[in-house]
């Protein structure tokens, strides 16, 4: 037993952030860890951003994530990723798994201000953190789907492929299978099934 895993999720209202983290916070109780997580609500109405903080270990005292101490980061929209950067270090051996999928913020077209590119917000995000995995997870799930909203989905089955979150695959569907219920189970697992299959497949 682990004692102490921290993984951020962020992303914009409607991108399934907070269904993630119920996602994996599930998986991980059944895994036998105490767990802690925070979100915050309020600005999903909007579009806004929408951070998690999943923590799970031998024994949880707090729900957030201090800078520095995040063991993973997912980000389902690159630059929320990039506005996350602090939560990640050297240190803490962060790993970065992004979908490359853009979604231009209000702030940035009202503001008439430039969105980085992919590679810049790569680049960056490798000063904090030990490696940056940049998918198309949006892209697999309208494949899979025909609909981005599992794309969520398909970086927690990369994650699990590559072993990046220390949890069981079967206590990971099992989360699944209570946050997500009936049909929808089915649909994400062939999501799930198809993020871990590109992990397996790529260096």
């Amino acid at each position: 037993m682990i004692k102490e895993f921290n993984t951020v999720i962020t992303g914009i209202g409607g991108q399934g952030s907070i269904t993630l983290a119920m996602i994996i916070a599930e998986a991980a109780s059944k895994n036998g860890y105490d767990v802690k997580t925070s979100e915050l609500h309020g600005l999903s109405q909007r579009g806004g951003t929408i951070p998690c903080h999943v923590r799970f270990g031998k024994k949880i005292y707090s729900s957030v994530i201090l800078e520095g101490e995040a063991n993973l980061i997912i980000g389902l929209e690159p630059l929320e990723a990039l506005r996350a950067c602090y939560y990640g270090s050297k240190l803490s051996k962060t790993v970065f798994l992004i979908d490359n999928t853009q979604i231009i913020p209000i702030s940035v077209s009202v503001c008439n201000e430039k969105y980085p590119s992919m590679k810049e917000i790569a680049k960056n995000l490798k000063t904090f953190g030990k490696k940056v995995f940049v998918l198309d997870a949006s892209k697999k799930s309208l494949e899979l789907t025909f609909s981005i909203v599992s794309s969520n989905v398909y970086l927690l089955g990369y994650a699990s492929g590559k072993r990046l979150i220390p949890l069981k695959r079967k206590f990971l569907l099992e989360g699944m299978n209570e946050v997500l219920p009936g049909n929808l189970f089915e649909t994400n697992k062939k999501v799930f099934e198809a993020g871990e299959k590109d992990a397996h497949s790529k260096n």
